[in-house]
């Protein structure tokens, strides 16, 4: 007979026990922990022995993630044998609540919600996305999702045994081409459609960029910051200016372009590498959703560049490799688009998201530490390539034959 509540929770001390229940496990975890141990080991029943819940480190601010948390521990099967089991546990908010929120002026807090959508995270996790999903690409299998309240959500989700080498030219290849099933996936499809749209680019440049970077990029004093003034030269401020008044411009034609499906923020580590499977598994669903195509090649080419983990010179290789490879991944799953439709469209969307806020404003002009320089002086390298990208291909027509 299987132990009541009561006498489960009583295997675990009071500070374990109310640890489990803030990470959604109810008012009697135990019993609830055991049901998903069973779950992650297979088994009909287990019987928790010890539980331990510990913070996992992250080092970057976040929007809307409360927390990350490992549950790890043994339990006991029906026939005595003992297992091991860990679970990854995220915490999800409102941006609201947030304490970056209460660095934004109050007119603008409501604008900007809709550009940090935290509901996505949790549904995707209730679904069946996991089944969907083109070869090669997977996500964690998720054990338990719980709302905590209206404006939270624990997920539990199995951990992934991530491989730790740097990403090379063909790995970045191989992503690319994932990504591009992943956009043109017929079954993917309607996991994305039903997504209320969160961070488009209109909403960006309207809610973001009008208000806490373009006008900032006006003004002088914005440019003599020490680490701007030795790093983004007066040429690369004129073209960044020009980037900006195009904004309108931009917007509306990147909105020309067909939709798919997109990660929305397929940087690299997002997309996890293990120890016995070639293909990638996808995290962080914060803005999942349609974009316009090539939309995901942003992050993969720029994500560690922005956090100065690579070299913004190598920009270029890693976009003559994964532009190719992210069309024939369309290709693969019967969509065929014009490579310069691609290239365009992907060179707007990381002028809007990347080029126009290349500076990094998340270090105030108070901020001089020559530390930070090369930091400033690979994003303005990256301004650089972005800027050229976008005029080499405003010069292309839309509707070249043969490029495909």
């Amino acid at each position: 007979m299987r132990e009541t509540g009561d006498v489960a929770d009583q295997r675990l001390d009071e500070a374990t026990r109310t640890d489990l229940t803030a990470l959604g496990l109810g008012r009697r975890p135990t019993a609830l922990l055991e049901d998903v141990v069973a779950a992650q080991l297979g088994r009909s029943r287990v019987r928790v022995l010890t539980a331990q819940v510990q913070a996992h480190p992250y080092d970057r601010p976040a929007l809307t993630t409360a927390g990350r948390y490992l549950v790890c521990g043994t339990a006991s099967d029906n026939t005595g044998q003992t297992h091991e089991y860990a679970f990854f546990v995220k915490l999800v908010q409102a941006w609201s609540r947030s304490p970056l929120f209460r660095e934004v002026p109050e007119p603008l807090r409501s604008q900007l919600a809709p550009l940090m959508p935290w509901r996505t995270e949790p549904d995707i996790y209730r679904g069946d996305l996991r089944r969907c999903l083109p070869p090669g690409l997977s996500i964690p299998r998720a054990y338990h999702v719980a709302d905590l309240d209206e404006q939270s959500a624990a997920i539990w989700l199995g951990c992934v045994p991530v491989r730790h080498v740097p990403w090379d030219v063909e790995q970045h290849r191989h992503a690319a081409y994932l990504l591009g099933r992943l956009a043109a996936s017929r079954s993917v499809a309607p996991f994305a459609a039903d997504i209320p749209v969160g961070r488009t680019a209109r909403r960006f440049a309207d809610h973001w960029l009008a208000v806490n970077i373009v006008p900032a990029l006006s003004e002088d004093g914005f440019w003599r910051h020490p680490c701007v003034a030795v790093t983004f030269d007066e040429p690369l401020r004129r073209r960044i200016e020009r980037a900006a008044a195009a904004l309108p411009a931009l917007v509306d034609e990147l909105e020309s372009f067909p939709t798919m499906t997109a990660h929305g923020d397929a940087c690299t580590d997002n997309l996890l590498r293990t120890e016995h499977d070639p293909g990638l598994v996808m995290i962080d669903f914060g803005f999942w959703g349609t974009a316009p195509i090539g939309f995901d090649l942003g992050q993969l080419l720029l994500g560690d560049i922005q956090l100065g983990r690579r070299p913004a010179d190598t920009f270029l290789e890693l976009e003559q490799a994964c532009l190719p490879a992210y069309a024939q991944g369309l290709r693969d799953e019967g969509r065929t688009i014009p490579i310069h439709e691609v290239r365009r469209a992907h060179a707007i969307a990381m002028t809007i998201f990347h080029a126009v806020p290349s500076i990094p404003y998340e270090h105030p002009a108070t901020d001089a530490d020559k530390s930070l320089r090369p930091l400033f002086a690979n994003r303005a390298a990256m301004a650089r390539h972005l800027l050229d990208l976008l005029d080499a291909t405003g010069n292309e027509t839309r509707h070249r034959p043969g490029d495909s």
